[in-house]
């Protein structure tokens, strides 16, 4: 036998050892990528969506406040029906840092309006528009955010021709009255 030919194999199988384990673990580690990716993007989802569910609850309470026998309750009850509590764990379990972040933004925006909500704010008062619109801003900066990290483009106000994320400008209650173009009138 010849040292060449045995030295010659035992490298080709080496190599091919190496190359397999190599193959291999750049697999493992996309399979967690898209996996990792996947739970992201259902865990951001289902948080919006609860925290949608209870938004409208919210505005339900708001205005129709006065037939609700305990609106502390009613409101407490909304983000709890909604599993916003439950899916702001598992997006801290999942999410990245920024989101995060931008999610407990949403939440604290969202648990300010409940309370005001608790207190008897009206859709048509200042006290629930004063609190309102910055919940709209928080819910938007984490649509914005997701996208970005998601599908990385992000959408603007302008896309929907809006000015702001807010919606002041396209609320009744809020708008500051502009004089008419065409007749000049307010």
């Amino acid at each position: 036998m010849e040292w060449g030919t045995l030295v010659a194999t035992l490298g080709g199988g080496l190599i091919a050892i190496g190359g397999t384990v190599l193959a291999d673990r750049l697999r493992t580690r996309q399979e967690h990528r898209r996996g990792l990716q996947g739970r992201r993007r259902d865990v951001y989802t289902e948080f919006i969506v609860a925290a949608g569910a209870a938004h409208t609850e919210l505005r339900r309470l708001a205005q129709n406040g006065a037939e609700a026998i305990d609106l502390e309750e009613a409101s407490r009850s909304a983000l709890t029906d909604a599993r916003i509590y439950e899916v702001r764990e598992r997006l801290f379990l999942d999410a990245s840092a920024r989101i995060a972040g931008k999610g407990q933004t949403m939440f604290e925006h969202l648990r300010a309006l409940r309370k005001a909500v608790a207190a008897g704010a009206g859709t048509s008062t200042p006290a629930f528009h004063d609190i309102y619109h910055p919940y709209l801003d928080a819910v938007w900066a984490y649509r914005e955010a997701v996208r970005d990290e998601l599908e990385g483009h992000v959408l603007t106000p302008a896309d929907f021709g809006w000015s702001a994320w807010d919606g002041r400008e396209r609320c009744p209650h809020c708008r500051v009255p502009r004089a008419d173009t065409v007749s000049g009138q307010y």
